[in-house]
């Protein structure tokens, strides 16, 4: 799981029909507290807005946090950090 800090959305006017209605958000990564140069997009699944540090799982186990499991997802957003 990674922590990061959303900075902003991805708008995709076309898209895969599974994702249709998912939102992307790009995430900041923070590795030992410290915020990193890295992103990484990710759906979200929790309704979280820029500027909220949030919890991201990856891998093929992403996808089983949206509601279509067949969804390609690597990345979704499951939890906001209060």
């Amino acid at each position: 799981m990674l922590k990061g800090i959303i900075r902003g959305n991805v708008v995709s006017t076309r898209k895969q029909e599974s994702l249709v209605g998912s939102k992307f958000m790009e995430v900041q990564i923070i590795e030992n507290g410290n915020l990193t140069d890295k992103y990484i997009i990710a759906i979200d699944s929790v309704g979280a807005g820029i500027g909220e540090t949030v919890l991201i799982t990856v891998g093929s186990p992403a996808r089983l946090a949206l509601s279509n499991k067949c969804a390609p997802a690597d990345a979704v957003i499951v939890g906001i950090v209060d």
